[in-house]
């Protein structure tokens, strides 16, 4: 047996008992929780979470961390978060006909935005793909999209320069579908998406949380993000701060632009 059946064997074990599977879920977004608490979330005693959770720290797939006196665990590896999602967004054709599959609901703290391979996944950029391609910004097909010569020009005046995108990717844009074990819409990834979330945080319209990939949008940074490639058009007129924004009425740069972002290899 090689090493790597050995640890698909190993794995699916351990993950293949519901209530472990179901921690394995409630850590998903980064958030280190204590075993009473998983116990809860779980509809377990403590006692017989904490038997799981010692399984699932021996075997790596956990990190214990101790605070004081009480202990607190997290998944263990962002090797760990990326296998729990994929098996999360397996859907196995064992259905009675006609019977659809129902979403994996991911945690509340991760929904509306979330770290998601270098750009940033969750229903406010889902909105914004699709508000992004209703308003010509984005042109083609899901296989082969651009950004259209408006969307250059209105992503130029907020600060993302389509040609100081990775080599490969100007002007290209690569969809996501991370999100597909929930009910969330496709969103940017790829140098374009990355772009948009370095942007987000240099303007400090959302705060990246330590040890989580679930994200804090600022009240002014909704807004903000909101009114991107929205109909009728609403140019984004001023940045945290009170300082002048990424752009002016009718897309042109205002006075005191925001940076450029520059989405290199």
């Amino acid at each position: 047996m090689t090493n790597a059946v050995r640890s698909i064997s190993q794995a699916a074990g351990l993950m293949a008992e519901p209530k472990r599977s179901a921690m394995l879920w409630a850590l998903i977004d980064g958030t280190p929780r204590a075993a009473n608490e998983l116990a809860i979330m779980t509809g377990l005693s403590t006692s017989s979470a904490c038997a799981h959770l010692s399984l699932l720290a021996a075997a790596g797939l956990l990190r214990l961390e101790a605070r004081g006196r009480k202990r607190y665990y997290r998944l263990a590896t962002p090797a760990v978060i990326a296998a729990v999602e994929a098996l999360a967004s397996v859907q196995l054709e064992n259905r009675p006909s006609g019977q659809l599959a129902t979403p994996m609901q991911i945690p509340l703290s991760m929904r509306r935005a979330r770290l998601c391979d270098g750009h940033l996944g969750g229903e406010i950029v889902a909105e914004l793909l699709q508000r992004m391609l209703a308003s010509g910004w984005l042109e083609g097909s899901e296989q082969y999209l651009t950004v259209s010569r408006e969307g250059r020009s209105r992503l130029e005046a907020m600060g993302v320069f389509i040609d100081a995108l990775a080599p490969g990717q100007r002007g290209n844009c690569v969809i996501c579908h991370c999100s597909e074990w929930s009910d969330q819409g496709p969103h940017l990834g790829g140098s374009l998406g990355q772009a948009l979330l370095k942007l987000f945080l240099q303007s400090g319209w959302i705060r990246e949380q330590e040890g989580s990939r679930a994200v804090h949008i600022t009240a002014v940074g909704l807004q903000q993000i909101e009114a991107i490639a929205r109909l009728p058009d609403r140019a984004v007129v001023s940045a945290p701060g009170g300082r002048p924004g990424c752009s002016a009425p009718g897309g042109e740069p205002g006075p005191g632009s925001c940076p450029g972002v520059h989405a290199g290899p």
